[in-house]
């Protein structure tokens, strides 16, 4: 690639390496997939950085349909409006690809989550990221007036997967679909400093760890490590 100092170059050294490395490994399946995509599982996620669903799952190229917005938020289906890149994204991912599984996947430490308890100040005039935090109020609402615990946050980050599962069903062709079986609906959440995924139970609306046991041993190798670099 040639030296251009307006593209980043963490980017230009990436691509590099991509090319040297992955894009060999993997040219058969990149040349096939420019024929066209055939991912089973649309992922509904936080647009957060340290959040990538592709790394978090270890998926290959076409093999995940990502949609990423502030706090994986699906709104409820109206037709009102002017811009709707969840429901485009959801409406093509259903309808043309005819995926079978969407995932809503929240996570620990969400900004948005965060804005919209501590009703933060608007960040610019068009108060974008105020008004499409707005939609978590009815998360808030189910968690009820009880006073804030410690683990509030969290408790909201699943709320708000679970709000996000309940919006999907207002769409007709969602809705459809599921009743016939031939979609299904999860939530999940990350623990980004633990590595911990958790799965929402269907039926009781608990999030439970989906590897129990190698979570918690991951969490003790994480506190002896940090515990063997606190000396001094």
């Amino acid at each position: 690639m040639a030296d251009d100092l307006s593209f980043p170059p963490a980017l230009a050294e990436g691509y590099r390496a991509f090319l040297d490395d992955r894009f060999v490994r993997e040219q058969d399946r990149y040349a096939s997939l420019a024929e066209g995509q055939s991912p089973e599982i649309l992922i509904i996620s936080c647009c957060d950085s340290r959040v990538s669903p592709e790394v978090i799952f270890d998926a290959r190229p076409g093999e995940l349909f990502v949609v990423r917005n502030v706090a994986n938020l699906v709104p409820p289906f109206e037709t009102g409006g002017e811009y709707h890149g969840t429901s485009a994204a959801l409406e093509f991912a259903v309808q043309a690809l005819k995926v079978k599984h969407i995932v809503v996947l929240g996570h620990a430490r969400c900004g948005g989550v965060r804005a919209f308890a501590d009703d933060a100040a608007p960040l610019s005039p068009g108060d974008f990221i105020g008004r499409w935090v707005s939609l978590i109020r009815p998360a808030a609402e189910a968690l009820g007036d009880e006073p804030r615990g410690p683990d509030y946050l969290e408790q909201l980050e699943f709320a708000t997967v679970t709000n996000s599962l309940r919006n999907l069903m207002t769409f007709p062709c969602v809705k459809i679909l599921v009743e016939r079986g031939k979609l299904q609906l999860h939530g999940a959440h990350f623990g980004i400093a633990t590595g911990q995924l958790r799965v929402r139970d269907p039926e009781t609306g608990e999030f439970r760890l989906a590897e129990p046991g190698r979570a918690a041993a991951q969490t003790k190798l994480i506190r002896c490590q940090d515990e063997a670099g606190s000396g001094g």
